[in-house]
């Protein structure tokens, strides 16, 4: 998989920094279901409210699709041979037990890519435990210079009981400070396996959820395991882990036979349903790993909105974006986010993506 004018979006704009959320909004004074949401719909109209109204912008028959997929410590101290502190991130378990790691450069707050590993090297963990390095991590994108890396590790203990005694939160340079794993789980975490939060469904709350019940909206599941982001690169994603289960695939089908619109909670469910989705938008229940990259060439089949946080100039994500909504709609948002001081980031503000679509106001 390689990285093409296709895989990143045309869209570009001044993010200034004092528009990243270096903080979760509960230190802001704020619950988790207050973040600000702006809604862009119907002929580009532009909505600001709050993500607690959200039950009241959608309508019965209407299905929300969330990630359950639960985030871990995978941030690791680690040492080189030659004494070097470095940060390691797990990015994913890869079928054959061996990992897909990168290597980072401890900075205040955070950390930076670091260049300059090499095949065989040896890392020192805590616990006794050894990581070596095996072979860059990506076919020919490796050779373009991948930040990720094949490694093998052996643990004494099982791999949650040792993240959680010695990892910590994967954190950027934008942050203020360190802040604990609940900081980083959804109120739909299941299944560990994240490398870093699916954020999207971060500010859902239990009276959120209540709402959208008692509005008949239907809340669906599936699982997609995120690997490290690529907020330096703009680089394309890497493949993942996902499964979407017979239920799911039923919900969504049946939901569209009946007019009612498909809700993905993340950019992660957009790439889980899309890739088990055939181009009538039907979905088919699967599992594996997916290095689908959704652009506008490609197209979106099986979503009709999207919720999702905003996201940095010219990553893929908001190529993924475009394919639903098109340029000019998504640059009116940006545009308007910038304008109205939303923040960025994991610990920020909401966009209800819904294209086409009339809000029930």
């Amino acid at each position: 998989m390689t990285t093409s004018l296709a895989d990143v979006s045309r869209l570009t704009f001044e993010l200034p920094p004092a528009l990243e959320a270096k903080e979760p909004p509960e230190s802001r004074g704020l619950a988790r279901d207050e973040v600000r949401l702006m809604v862009s719909s119907d002929d580009d109209d532009i909505t600001h409210t709050r993500f607690t109204s959200l039950p009241g912008l959608l309508r019965a028959g209407d299905v929300l699709v969330v990630n359950e997929s639960a985030t871990v410590n995978a941030a690791l101290p680690a040492i080189r041979p030659g004494g070097e502190r470095v940060v390691l991130h797990l990015s994913q378990r890869l079928p054959d037990d061996r990992w897909a790691v990168e290597l980072r450069e401890p900075v205040e707050h955070g950390t930076r890519p670091l260049r300059t590993a090499s095949a065989g090297e040896l890392l020192a963990l805590p616990g006794g435990v050894r990581v070596r390095l095996i072979a860059p991590y990506g076919g020919r994108r490796a050779q373009e210079g991948t930040r990720l890396w094949v490694a093998s590790a052996a643990l004494s203990d099982p791999l949650d009981e040792y993240l959680d005694r010695y990892g910590s939160p994967i954190r950027y340079g934008y942050m203020n400070r360190r802040w604990p794993l609940p900081y980083y789980q959804t109120i739909f975490a299941r299944e560990r396996g994240s490398a870093e939060m699916p954020s999207a469904g971060r500010p859902f709350s239990a009276r959120v959820l209540e709402g959208l019940a008692r509005r008949g909206v239907r809340v669906v599941p599936l699982v997609l395991h995120t690997g490290v982001s690529s907020l330096e690169e703009h680089e394309p994603p890497y493949p993942e882990y996902f499964r979407v289960g017979n239920a799911t695939a039923f919900a969504v089908n049946e939901a569209r036979r009946r007019g009612g619109r498909i809700v993905a909670v993340g950019t992660t469910v957009v790439r889980a349903l899309e890739s088990v989705a055939g181009p009538d938008g039907a979905v088919a229940a699967g599992s594996g790993w997916t290095d689908l990259i959704v652009t506008p060439e490609r197209g979106i089949h099986a979503v009709d909105a999207l919720i999702t946080g905003l996201h940095e100039p010219r990553a893929s994500h908001l190529a993924m974006l475009e394919a639903l909504a098109g340029h000019e709609h998504l640059a009116s948002a940006y545009a308007a986010a910038v304008a109205a001081k939303y923040l960025w980031h994991e610990f920020g503000d909401v966009h209800l993506l819904m294209p086409g679509q009339r809000l029930n106001r």
